[in-house]
């Protein structure tokens, strides 16, 4: 039985938010990371039951260390068995064996070395819940489903906005391809950065619903035209019959581009309106993919308009 001083004991809320990040970035795949997990809660089954592993791995994070910490009397062995096995890590087989491997090894450590400072703290678990109170109160909210989500969200979304700002074409255009692989990183769609074959430059690749994506992004002063498009149908039809395409311009499409790829095309588009919709989260990401695709594949039309998914319209 546990005495009263035991229940008085509290995880620091800096270390459950490290171990989100932790949990987060240790795996890059969902499948290694669903493993782990239920092999770290394999004596806990109702937590497993509680995890909605159709989302996001940092939704699920979050979703865990919240049940964690909602009953911490309860789940303390557990808790501190996670925090210092992910702490322990040196190496990470899933993210070395992807393209940008060194940098999501990178993001990894950094994440693991913050929770191996927390859990160091922590060997002698924090007596007197009263003492941070407040300090556990601002953990709680942001420990919720959805919150550690939402916070990366708004980063992006800053992020987005300064670039608009930004006076260099140039500069800008390296941190848009930036900045798309983070939001799609974020929706667990499995970014490539940008990559070379013979004879012909991508601008980057992911997976989505079990379909394969070449991805071609643009942020011009004038409407992508047909000649682009044309160029990007062929890039698409070179790689194989399960390829599809997704074209982003963030200055949208001229009439008779979006004309010709109205019955039949092998590619969704997006414009500015579609990452602002997704960035002030009035749509997710992956169910603005989802209605493109559904629309496309029912009408042949490359080009849906965020404004009549949200209007219910399309």
């Amino acid at each position: 039985m546990r005495d009263d001083s035991d229940r008085r004991k509290t995880i620091n809320p800096s270390a459950y938010l490290a171990l989100i990040e932790g949990l987060t970035h240790i795996f890059w795949n969902k499948d290694p990371f669903k493993l782990y997990l239920r092999g770290m809660l394999k004596d806990h089954s109702e937590l497993l039951a509680r995890l909605d592993f159709g989302a996001t791995k940092r939704e699920v994070s979050g979703q865990l260390v919240n049940l964690l910490r909602a009953n911490e009397a309860r789940y303390l062995d557990v808790t501190v068995a996670l925090m210092l096995d992910i702490a322990a890590m040196e190496t990470f087989p899933n993210l070395t064996s992807q393209v940008d491997g060194d940098i999501m090894v990178a993001k990894a450590k950094a994440a693991v070395e913050e929770l191996r400072r927390w859990t160091a703290k922590q060997q002698e678990v924090i007596r007197e819940r009263e003492a941070h109170a407040v300090a556990i109160t601002e953990a709680a909210k942001k420990a919720q489903d959805g919150r550690a989500f939402a916070q990366s969200h708004e980063e992006l979304k800053q992020r987005f906005l300064l670039m608009h700002a930004a006076g260099d074409p140039h500069q800008r255009g390296t941190a848009f391809e930036g900045f798309i692989n983070e939001l799609f990183a974020l929706y667990d769609l499995e970014p490539r950065a940008s990559y070379s074959l013979d004879h012909e430059q991508i601008d980057g690749a992911f997976s989505f619903n079990t379909d394969h994506y070449v991805l071609e992004a643009k942020w011009w002063k004038e409407a992508i035209g047909r000649r682009e498009l044309d160029v990007f149908k062929a890039n698409i039809e070179r790689k194989g019959k399960n390829t599809l395409g997704l074209y982003v311009s963030m200055s949208g499409y001229s009439s008779d581009a979006l004309a010709v790829y109205s019955y039949s095309t092998p590619f969704l588009t997006m414009d500015g309106s579609d990452f602002m919709a997704v960035l002030d989260q009035r749509i997710r990401l992956d169910d603005l993919l989802d209605r493109k695709k559904r629309h496309a594949s029912q009408t042949g039309h490359c080009y849906l308009p965020v404004s009549e998914v949200l209007s219910g319209s399309e």
